[in-house]
């Protein structure tokens, strides 16, 4: 968005861009408290419209700060610092980060603290390597082309079209991802999946090809989850259904989901799934929450597990990221 003109009404507007654009994700900081705790936070108030401008100020107060004491401020400028711009390019830095983590199917909460809902758009991978190269090229191509304008002689350099180009076509594919879903979802509404009709379906996205989506379906009692093609409008073309089946609540799934990592994980997820399983050695149980989102992944992809003694108390959890699991501290909420 810099190098696409609203460098031009100021000085260090590119830089405010940037860092507004990345500090709502401060958020990372909450988890000193543990990572529950982070979890609970993740996407929180620094993710929100009342905290936007927040964020926005914040980030102008950073570089104002930065550029005070770098070396570079004793340079001439080619413009002036002018705040009010500055901060208009910060809230709409701090505004596009929500957009942008709307896209995607982990969602944001903008409401907050009136709505604590989440919203999510569904449309684009968390990290879409289409959109990367979109924009890297933005930024690049310029920058070579300017290169060889000076190896021949031209005078002009390119100015804003690449950029302005690599944010069309960005908003150009949100809006035939948009439509893929759409289609996604209306092949999946128009089928029947044995248990009668579904209580909800959703489909989510893949890595790069908007044609193939992850369909969840919710029944009575489970869950159906497959893949779609658009390309060929086939559901399930590979033949790979899975069906989660609900388990029956139970008083160890009941004392997880009312300790604090259950009603956390709950509170986000779209399709849990729960699973109970003995824990030999103290004769407790072990409660696995997982988040049929992205149940595509793997089993520990977001996931979360709550052990409880023989006394239904929490003794400990494990949060399971996108590559890795990891070991908490024994939960004390």
């Amino acid at each position: 968005m810099g190098r696409a003109g609203l460098n031009r009404k100021t000085a260090l507007a590119t830089a405010v861009l940037t860092i507004s654009a990345e500090i709502a994700d401060i958020d990372i900081l909450t988890e000193v408290n543990g990572p529950v705790y982070g979890f609970a936070h993740h996407r929180g108030w620094t993710h929100s419209f009342i905290g936007a401008p927040v964020m926005a100020a914040l980030a102008v107060a950073v570089v104002l700060a930065f550029d005070r004491w770098w070396p570079w401020r004793r340079k001439p400028r080619a413009l002036p610092v002018r705040i009010g711009w500055l901060y208009g390019f910060a809230l709409l830095g701090a505004l596009v980060h929500i957009l942008l983590d709307f896209t995607n199917s982990y969602g944001v909460r903008p409401f907050l603290p009136f709505n604590y809902r989440w919203y999510h758009w569904d449309i684009v991978n968390i990290v879409d390597p289409v959109i990367l190269l979109f924009l890297l090229a933005g930024l690049v191509m310029p920058k070579l082309f300017s290169l060889i304008n000076e190896e021949i002689g031209a005078r002009r350099a390119p100015g804003r079209a690449w950029p302005i180009t690599a944010l069309v076509l960005l908003v150009a594919l949100w809006g035939f991802r948009d439509y893929e879903h759409r289609r996604a979802i209306a092949m999946m509404s128009s089928l029947e999946y044995g248990e009668g009709l579904p209580i909800r379906l959703s489909a989510f996205p893949a890595a790069i090809t908007p044609f193939t989506w992850y369909g969840v379906v919710e029944n009575e009692s489970s869950y159906i989850t497959f893949s779609v093609d658009t390309i060929k409008a086939e559901v399930d073309p590979s033949g790979h259904a899975r069906t989660w089946r609900k388990q029956p609540e139970t008083q160890a799934s009941l004392a997880a989901k009312r300790s604090y990592a259950g009603r956390v994980y709950l509170d986000w997820s779209d399709y849990p799934y729960i699973e109970v399983e003995p824990i030999i050695s103290t004769a407790g149980h072990r409660v696995i929450f997982l988040d049929l989102r992205y149940g595509y992944l793997s089993r520990t992809a977001l996931a979360m597990e709550v052990d409880l003694d023989k006394d239904l108390n929490v003794t400990g959890t494990v949060s399971g990221g996108y590559f890795h699991d990891r070991r908490l501290r024994p939960a004390s909420q």
